[in-house]
């Protein structure tokens, strides 16, 4: 990781890794502000982006855990807005060109992103793409509830159950929690994830007196070639005032701020060998793929990703790619657009963790080849 902080690819990387239960390798390498030369520290917030998704999952999962719904209930029968939805034909030119949707979304495919919901970021040129920028989906400056209006009348990309989008479904999730719990959503997952595991800087704005523990956001030189070097100052992004003061937005799906240690605690609270923030059963149900067989993880930059599938709270590794090591078949994993990743691999007993702060570094190479040599790391130590 040094390497790719010497040859200006990466500003800072914080990384752990555990054996079971065990932190077996803590480092942070580089700046947490790079023109400053502020080293980075463990204590360094960053900007979590989808890695929040994990805490949303959790947290529905716990309300199910107490009888409050069911996987596979309608969630219309919690929101009723999104009931009775229309879904777009393929190659439709309009949102007028739909037919109804064979079924309603389930909570399992709102969990696993198979709901038929998009996120308007990834298909420009789509008449989804346009509605969801047109009426401001994603608009932090609303509630989850006006979100669910705005989503009310907007057709789906596929019928539920039938394929797989990275959506904004878990902001639905978000919602959900908020209507089933009677609680807002940041004071559910403070009471009931936060505060059990001793996450003490995890929240939707970083408090004014840590705005200098915040780690400088960067870009990279050119999108398309993430191993080019050069990095510019990128603060201001998603929006000017982003996660340093409090919006009425409050994102499951790429909201939260967070350390190291903090998303160690949540990582190992899923980890047998001792105390669990949920019950066995769930986190085995929640690592087990959902998706029809067949059915694919893909996303339009990329494609199909053959052998990806999807559970509960994040993307399964069931058939390893050639860029994956060979032990991480049935690593379950996902991670931040900004590049902060975690991963849990069930068979060889190991997780971990990494945290950066560059633009579009959810696929960035840095990641396989960290995971990869973490694997071959704690393969020679055993």
């Amino acid at each position: 990781m040094g390497r790719l902080v010497d040859g200006n690819i990466l500003s800072g990387v914080s990384s752990a890794v555990l054996v079971g239960r065990d932190l077996v390798d803590v480092n942070c390498t580089g700046w947490a502000d790079k023109e400053a030369q502020v080293p980075l520290r463990a204590d360094h917030l960053f900007r979590v982006f989808s890695n929040t998704k994990l805490v949303t999952s959790c947290a529905a999962l716990l309300l199910l855990e107490e009888g409050r719904f069911e996987l596979d209930d309608p969630v219309e029968q919690f929101i009723p807005q999104l009931g009775n939805r229309k879904v777009l034909r393929p190659g439709a030119a309009s949102l007028d060109d739909t037919e109804p949707a064979r079924g309603s979304i389930t909570i399992r495919q709102l969990l696993s992103h198979s709901s038929g919901l998009s996120y308007g970021l990834f298909d420009p040129g789509t008449p989804i793409f346009k509605a969801y920028q047109e009426r401001k989906v994603l608009n932090p400056a609303t509630p989850l509830a006006d979100m669910i209006d705005t989503l009310a009348d907007l057709p789906l990309v596929y019928h539920p159950g039938t394929s797989w989008e990275y959506s904004i479904a878990t902001d639905v999730v978000g919602r959900l929690v908020e209507v089933v719990s009677g609680m807002p959503f940041d004071k559910f997952i403070q009471q009931r994830i936060f505060a059990p595991l001793g996450m003490v800087d995890t929240a939707f704005a970083v408090p004014e007196k840590d705005h200098s523990r915040l780690a400088a956001y960067y870009a990279g030189a050119d999108l398309m070639d993430p191993m080019k070097p050069g990095l510019t100052r990128t603060d201001n992004s998603p929006w000017p005032g982003a996660y340093v003061r409090a919006w009425p937005r409050l994102s499951g799906g790429g909201g939260l701020v967070s350390t190291l240690p903090d998303m160690v605690a949540l990582v190992r609270s899923l980890l047998p060998g001792g105390p669990t923030l949920l019950k066995p059963e769930t986190i085995a149900e929640m690592m087990t793929n959902q998706l029809p067989d067949g059915v694919w993880m893909r996303f339009p930059m990329t494609g199909e990703l053959v052998g990806k599938g999807y559970g509960l709270a994040g993307a399964l590794t069931l058939q390893p790619s050639p860029f994956d090591h060979g032990d991480s078949s049935g690593e379950f994993w996902w991670g931040g657009v900004a590049g902060t990743q975690w991963w849990i691999s069930p068979k060889t007993d190991i997780a971990g963790l990494l945290m950066t702060q560059r633009q579009m570094a959810f696929f960035h190479p840095f990641a396989t080849e960290f995971k990869r040599l973490a694997y071959e790391a704690v393969r020679r130590r055993a």
